[in-house]
């Protein structure tokens, strides 16, 4: 059988650049300990998991391998939150539970790489650091405390002081800033295909085309239901991320979707790469409208951004990404956009990831909040971890019912109404 690439009709730079992916064989079998349905970085994470226990498990994946969110992102490899830091999981989690958590994410970068060592994964990995600069001294002085936090959990990480910033990144505007050594970048679709292969060669079976219909008790198993076949299970672990449709509605409606575009330059030059990036460390600053970017292995600078208005966006937004590209990077000329895509991140209220029990041996799991990469090798651990038998009150992210935001489908307004606040306040901050 011809091996699968992820879905040429949404063409990313990673779909140009990832060569085939392995290939996929085999009929459907009838009977599996465990059925991951979602073939994303946690659900193959949990797979392989879960193969290497000697577990027999099928991954059903709704519709090519890349085509969803693993597929869709820049790459970037940061092993803590997006929204919250130390301190602030201290004041939500009780203190044994919240350093559990804070030492799950801040090894997850680790994680990721690991992997790629012990699967022998090609995906153009860099653990060279990530870079966080600080707008505003108000700022600074947050990311000098949660620099020490994080220190104090054991993790590779410190404050960089606003010269050794500007060296980092020939930028001038920012007080400082936060370095997290373990740290990093990779081809995202290579590494999801690295992912696949492994599971095959452990064991597990990979199925695309495979959108699950039901999932149902039937006595001490679970039956899952597809067009025309069903699977008995011990367990199922749902690992679909944002999606909403079907089965999927159950966890993806739990959080907020973020429409999310990238953008990818033509090769820039060496003097530039130079000024901006000399240890080619991805960066993504403090400001409320991020500002991001990191270089390929062919010198392409990549960033992203969100619109306001999503008429007309892929156009608009790959323009307006290059243009600040250009502005904030002070690139001596505009590079030419080589390619624009999008795909869907997902945000959990509280900005922490999340374990949802559905039914007895029925779990997901979500909430990577803008972390997609480091967050998902530890939620694939922990999922493939209860799978296993693992105790709830062992795990370090806390398991619950799964329950649906209210007026979930008006939470895309909501988004683009936050992104014109924080355009405001990074204008304001700016002025002051």
């Amino acid at each position: 059988m011809p091996s699968h690439a992820a879905d040429p009709t949404n063409p990313t730079l990673w779909t140009l650049t990832a060569g085939p992916g392995p290939e996929l064989s085999g009929r459907l079998p009838s009977r599996s300990d465990i059925v991951v349905i979602g073939g994303g970085f946690t659900g193959l994470t949990t797979a392989l998991h879960l193969a290497r226990a000697g577990k027999s498990v099928i991954v059903l994946e709704a519709g090519k391998l890349g085509a969803g969110a693993s597929g869709m992102n820049a790459g970037f490899v940061v092993p803590n939150f997006a929204k919250a830091d130390p301190a602030a999981v201290r004041q939500k989690l009780p203190r044994d539970k919240a350093d559990a958590l804070l030492s799950l994410v801040g090894t997850g970068a680790d994680e990721v790489f690991a992997t790629i060592t012990d699967e022998n994964i090609s995906c153009d990995a860099e653990q060279v650091g990530w870079l966080q600069p600080a707008y505003g001294e108000d700022m600074a002085r947050i990311l000098r405390q949660r620099a020490r936090d994080w220190a104090e959990l054991g993790r590779p990480v410190e404050f960089l002081e606003s010269n050794a910033i500007r060296s980092e990144t020939g930028m001038e505007i920012y007080s400082g800033g936060l370095i997290d050594h373990s740290g990093g970048a990779i081809h995202p679709l290579k590494y999801l295909y690295g992912l696949a292969g492994a599971v095959l060669r452990h064991g597990g079976t990979i199925h695309e085309n495979s959108a699950v219909e039901s999932v149902m008790r039937d006595g001490s198993v679970w039956r899952v239901g597809l067009a025309g076949h069903q699977v008995e299970t011990d367990s199922v672990i749902l690992a679909t991320n944002a999606f909403t449709d079907g089965i999927a509605a159950r966890m993806g409606r739990t959080g907020v979707p973020l429409k999310v575009y990238q953008v990818a330059t033509k090769p820039i030059d060496a003097a530039t790469i130079e000024r901006i990036a000399p240890h080619r460390r991805p960066v993504g600053d403090t400001r409320s409208n991020l500002f991001t970017y990191r270089l390929d292995r062919d010198n392409r600078l990549i960033s992203g951004g969100m619109a306001i208005n999503p008429i007309g966006a892929f156009d608009r937004i790959g323009r307006a990404v290059v243009e600040r590209l250009a502005s904030e990077l002070r690139l001596p000329s505009h590079p030419d956009v080589e390619i624009v895509w999008t795909g869907t991140a997902i945000m959990t209220p509280d900005f922490l990831p999340r374990l949802y029990r559905f039914g007895d041996g029925f779990l997901g799991g979500i909430g990577c909040n803008g972390r997609g990469i480091a967050m998902t090798a530890q939620l694939g651990r922990i999922l493939a971890r209860l799978a296993l038998g693992e105790t709830a009150e062992s795990l370090p992210i806390p398991l619950q019912p799964s329950r649906p935001l209210p007026f979930h489908r008006f939470t895309p307004l909501v988004a683009s109404l936050a992104l014109a606040h924080a355009r405001f306040e990074d204008w304001r901050t700016g002025r002051q």
